[in-house]
């Protein structure tokens, strides 16, 4: 039934191969469901509440995305978003009600974007050097996110960032798990990054720096908010500008990992994407879902690379992420382990950044005003840690090139729309 659903031998994949590569991916992820509540719940919302509203969204997002578009991309409340979302509320003064009214509206307005061609144009739009410039951005940003879990690098106040203290513990068990998938990647091992997870998970637990209290728990009911008195603050507050920017920012997070996940994995067709309505509706079906349970925006997830990476082509890996997501509502306490030693997961993301820099070989570096636009959203993703305003950057530049150096008519009419908008909301009132 799989291998004919998801045509697993048209992609070169099988049963195993997705099993596998559903693991890797929800193992990079996994820490959503303990972060967003921490973060969210600064805002008021009570913790058990966003732990199952982040779960339950995650699974609406990714099953959209495993069963009908068919990619092996996950999809869960986005980091930036949620603290975003918390400052809303601090800043403001305002109810955590209110702002998800703003989530519940901005979740629909997507999804009518996304059932009309908009989405789909915009992504068959944006040109090729900075499809590659994004893939290759998020391949640097989940590297760094990798290298700062594990404590190899942190904060500076000279530069910045600096080597952190590789005698660290944390730090010391990454390099050695870095070590070992290398190692297990070099001799062609079918699985390595799972496999290296695997191995560092079973050497911290002998190190007594991985510890289980508990295996199984009942999981809290869910709890829909009160929609009415959430969309009425809405309007009494007069939060446009909120709903416009999570928007904004949801759109152009989730359009820039599905760019850049599909192409590492050579699921683009002559620049398009298939299937393109189906993927984009599932961040929205995951935003508006998740905004009546107590949880910010959603989107696709760079860590879906990890899962690529791992040999994931069709949308089966996905259906196994939800299914991952369904059973952590029932063994909170070892993933809750799990995500609490980043060396176990941060060796897969900074080798997934390396397997993602393949594009920048088919950027004409020669061609300044294709080659800068690509460079500016590789230094910028991770250094704002915000995929968003890497393309921003990138989509305000490369009309600016192109018209100075006479090739006006090569930018297609969506990225001056863009780049025009995207100014306006980075000047008078950023996301991040």
């Amino acid at each position: 039934m799989f291998e004919s659903y998801f045509n697993l031998q048209k992609f070169g994949t099988s049963i195993k191969q997705e099993f596998f590569a559903g693991i890797t991916t929800f193992l990079t992820m996994v820490y959503i469901i303990f972060v967003n509540p921490a973060i969210l719940s600064a805002a008021g919302i009570p913790f058990e509440q966003v732990f199952m509203a982040t779960i339950i969204a995650a699974i609406i997002g990714t099953l959209t995305m495993g069963l009908f578009a068919k990619y092996p991309i996950a999809v869960a409340p986005g980091m930036g978003l949620n603290a975003y979302f918390t400052s809303v509320v601090a800043t403001q003064g305002l109810t955590y009600q209110a702002v998800l009214g703003t989530v519940f509206l901005a979740g629909l307005v997507i999804i009518v974007l996304s059932l009309t061609n908009l989405r789909k144009a915009l992504i068959e739009a944006i040109p090729a050097p900075l499809k590659y410039g994004i893939t290759a951005g998020i391949g640097l940003f989940i590297a760094f996110i990798g290298l700062k879990m594990a404590q190899i690098v942190v904060p500076n106040e000279a530069n910045m960032i600096a080597l952190g203290d590789l005698t660290n513990p944390v730090a010391a068990l990454a390099i050695g798990g870095l070590l070992i998938t290398l190692i297990l990647m070099a001799k062609r091992v079918s699985g390595a990054l799972f496999y290296g997870m695997v191995i560092t998970a079973v050497a911290g637990y002998f190190l007594n720096m991985l510890t289980f209290n508990g295996f199984v728990d009942l999981p809290p009911a869910p709890q829909f908010i009160p929609l009415g008195e959430a969309l009425s603050g809405v309007i009494s507050n007069g939060l446009y500008t909120v709903v416009f920017a999570f928007i904004l920012v949801t759109i152009f997070d989730s359009t820039g990992t599905l760019v850049g996940v599909s192409e590492q994995g050579g699921l683009m067709k002559d620049g398009k994407l298939p299937r393109t309505k189906a993927a984009t509706l599932s961040d929205a079906f995951a935003t508006t879902a998740g905004a009546t349970l107590g949880t910010s925006p959603s989107c696709a997830y760079i860590e879906s690379s990890a899962g690529v990476a791992a040999g994931g082509r069709t949308g089966l890996t996905s259906v196994v992420v939800a299914g991952l997501f369904f059973l952590s509502m029932f063994f909170s306490p070892v993933i809750s382990a799990i995500a609490g030693l980043p060396a176990i997961t941060a060796p897969v993301l900074i080798i997934v950044g390396c397997f993602m820099m393949e594009g920048l070989a088919k950027i004409a570096w020669r061609k300044f005003d294709e080659a800068f636009p690509a460079f500016a959203i590789i230094l910028t993703m991770p250094l704002t840690s915000s995929i968003a305003t890497g393309i921003a950057v990138g989509f305000i530049i490369y009309p600016i090139m192109k018209v100075v150096t006479g090739k006006a008519r090569e930018v297609h009419p969506l990225i001056y729309v863009f780049a025009f908008i995207f100014l306006i909301q980075m000047i008078f009132f950023p996301a991040h």
